[in-house]
């Protein structure tokens, strides 16, 4: 049978492999040194931050025309994941400017693109994304913080939970109801928040089971003065935007649950050729080689999923909403039974602050959570095979 070209659409190219090779240097020897001390005291991952900076792996996804790399979807996906290898906590440097600038990227005006995916590519900001309130998570369409029209000006009111690099980042996507008596879901609009504006506050940082380097805060406004010209599209439109981000950018925490499960298999991987039980390496045991398959096997279908999504992101195919849910879904579920397995073969070793199969399992719990639960992404794909009545175009 000869050989069809079609068939390298299912690997990433070259390119990538030399993007994930430049990727892993920077990550082994700038980012994984700091990652038990960023996990332990909490701290912003600054090194890793400056590192990223340095080799334009911070916010790869900027367009070139906004003085970006114009990495595309799978390359995205390949930095967050050689990342989270790593350190979890420093993969949300790349992850967070995805999230917070891809509404722009999607439908904001040229002048707003210009003004703030700039300054991002060039490394003198991170940008957060501002969707979920404390009773509108998962239904975000019930969110209460108002934006009321104030001459060309728009006053912001209200609070958002969870934020990502709160307090870190200058730039803030901001989702707010603008007309209260509008049909729910089409009465939101998205903004651009400057931490520098008036009446914008933080809360305290949370005291959370993992990523502890990524500061997560609320958010408050209190007679917040927008401009009129940091609407992101046309008013009503916010909601819409917002799903749509999250179709594109949900990938990103597939691959950050990927890049979580590579490094706890790596680690548990060299423990287990090492450690020695009953006169015998432990890796000879069939029992521990079947953890081992496993966790590898399931691991590798959770990295394909995610590239194929990236792809489809990419192309913006009609089902990738489908195909981002699962992959973030499948993921995210494998990220935190890998990590789990290798905190198991470790043994008692695995469960001390010694060793990073811990941390990794810590950090992997929230990948089944944040943009959207795992419960969710289950009513997501359910949704499109409904419509659709199959799962791929």
């Amino acid at each position: 049978m000869s050989h069809s070209p079609d068939f390298d659409l299912f690997r990433p190219t070259d390119d990538h492999e030399e993007l994930r090779a430049a990727v892993r240097l920077v990550a082994e020897n700038k980012i994984a040194p700091h990652a038990a001390e960023v996990d332990r005291t909490a701290s912003f991952p600054q090194e890793a931050y400056d590192a990223l900076v340095a080799s334009d792996f911070h916010a790869p996804h900027v367009p070139e025309e906004y003085d970006g790399v114009g990495a595309d979807a799978v390359a995205s996906a390949i930095v967050v994941e050689e990342v989270a290898r790593a350190c979890a906590s420093s993969s949300l440097i790349p992850a967070a400017n995805k999230l917070g600038s891809t509404p722009l990227i999607l439908s904001a005006s040229e002048d707003l693109k210009q003004r703030y995916l700039t300054p991002l590519a060039r490394g003198t900001t991170t940008f957060s994304y501002a969707l979920s309130e404390r009773e509108a998570g998962s239904d975000t369409a019930a969110m209460r913080t108002r934006a009321v029209a104030a001459g060309d000006d728009w006053v912001l009111n209200g609070q958002k939970s969870w934020i990502t690099n709160a307090g870190v980042s200058e730039y803030y996507t901001v989702l707010a109801v603008t007309d209260p008596d509008g049909r729910r879901g089409a009465n939101v609009s998205a903004f651009v928040v400057e931490k520098s504006d008036q009446g914008f506050t933080f809360g305290d940082k949370e005291k959370k089971l993992g990523i502890k380097g990524s500061p997560t805060r609320e958010l408050f406004f209190d007679d917040v003065r927008i401009p009129g010209d940091r609407m992101i599209g046309e008013p009503g439109d916010g909601l819409k935007i917002a799903l749509r981000t999250l179709d594109h950018t949900r990938i990103t925490v597939g691959a950050q649950a990927v890049g979580i499960a590579q490094g706890a298999l790596d680690f548990a991987l060299g423990y287990v050729k090492e450690r020695r039980q009953f006169g015998k390496r432990i890796a000879d045991f069939q029992g521990i080689q079947f953890m081992l398959a496993d966790m590898a096997m399931t691991l590798e279908a959770a990295r394909q999923m995610v590239y194929v999504a990236a792809a489809k992101s990419e192309r913006h195919d009609a089902d990738l909403s489908f195909f981002s849910a699962a992959a973030k879904c499948y993921a995210s579920d494998v990220a935190m039974r890998v990590t789990t397995d290798a905190v198991q073969l470790l043994g008692g070793y695995g469960f001390t602050e010694d060793f990073p199969v811990e941390r990794m399992m810590r950090d992997a719990k929230i990948t089944q959570i944040y943009e959207g639960t795992n419960q969710v992404q289950r009513i997501v794909m359910a949704r499109q095979l409904l419509a659709d009545g199959r799962s791929h175009g």
